[in-house]
């Protein structure tokens, strides 16, 4: 059984990102709330980390010139998603390659931990599920700043279907 096929984990991740997205825009205060998640001292620092991550692999994937981390703008909702768009667009047309494709070994260089040889798959797999383990932390963090917010991110309500009576 293949429990989630890459298009399945690419629209949960969209599913939550235009959660809090929506979530940004009505409330881009948000923003500016401190945050210490991943070394960061704001949560828009925090999106440019989730952004980023979302935008390096797949530019890694690909063999193309990462984009330097400190040029990922931060300043509003718009350009944070800008840069998550930007990654999109390179991560779906990477869904069509082959099996073999994916099981070629690359050696990623990351900021916080060195040189790492990994799947492709796994590549992919680290960058969706990053973001979804950001969010998470993210939603807790916004609850604790008074902000409640109808942010159900599991992935079961992503297909709810419409109640049997």
């Amino acid at each position: 059984m293949v429990a989630l096929t890459g298009e399945q984990l690419l629209a949960y991740v969209e599913y939550t990102t235009d959660k809090f997205k929506k979530l940004l825009t009505t409330h881009p205060e948000i923003l500016a709330f401190p945050c210490d998640i991943r070394e960061t001292q704001s949560v828009a620092q925090l999106l440019q980390h989730i952004v980023a991550v979302e935008l390096r692999y797949p530019e890694r994937l690909l063999e193309l010139p990462q984009t330097d981390y400190a040029t990922i703008p931060y300043d509003s909702v718009d350009a944070i998603y800008a840069t998550h768009n930007r990654a999109f667009d390179l991560i779906r047309p990477l869904l069509e390659k082959d099996e073999d494709w994916w099981e070629e070994v690359l050696e990623f260089k990351t900021r916080s931990i060195g040189a790492l040889h990994i799947t492709r798959r796994t590549a992919l797999v680290q960058s969706l599920t990053h973001s979804i383990r950001h969010y998470a932390q993210l939603a807790t963090l916004v609850r604790h700043h008074g902000i409640t917010a109808d942010l159900p991110l599991d992935y079961i309500f992503m297909g709810l279907l419409p109640s049997i009576s």
